[in-house]
């Protein structure tokens, strides 16, 4: 699956939606141009990734072909109201199973599993946006992406 997949992950709150939305559809534009990339892997939580969502769905009005795939990091089991719920804005969702029983590093152990099977990050991380207390997740996800050799993109 690594090949042609691409998976995001960044910051919860990011700062001027417009600037970054441009940059970033030139970024996933190139990416299924020049790269081949046509899955797409989205997690939850942060408005950089709502972002990226709503990049890529308007770029699939021009490449239809391209899946965009949800990374549940809760509920691994759901009903189908659920899931059809999900497929509105996704092509497909699952639940790592090498996920269940991590608890508080759910999301840690989801954005590895999302890393893994990428042949590319697009990753929105700015120190000027860490936390106070320097855990921050993105920067967790970013240092295992460069030490998994994955090709990085920071648009911060």
């Amino acid at each position: 699956m690594k090949e042609n997949v691409c998976c995001f992950f960044g910051h919860r709150e990011i700062p001027e939606a417009n600037e970054l939305k441009k940059k970033l559809r030139g970024v996933i534009e190139n990416l299924i141009v020049c790269e081949k990339i046509d899955t797409f892997l989205f997690g939850s939580k942060s408005q950089f990734d709502a972002l990226c969502l709503e990049t890529v769905t308007e770029l699939k009005q021009k490449y239809p072909h391209i899946k965009r795939i949800y990374v549940r990091a809760e509920y691994p089991y759901i009903n189908d109201s659920y899931k059809s719920y999900l497929l509105k804005s996704y092509e497909d969702t699952y639940y790592p199973q090498n996920i269940i029983g991590a608890g508080r590093a759910v999301y840690v152990k989801r954005n590895h599993e999302m890393i893994n099977r990428s042949r590319f990050c697009v990753v929105y991380y700015s120190e000027k946006y860490s936390p106070k207390n320097g855990r921050s997740g993105t920067k967790i996800a970013l240092d295992y992406a460069v030490k998994q050799n994955k090709r990085v993109i920071n648009i911060a």
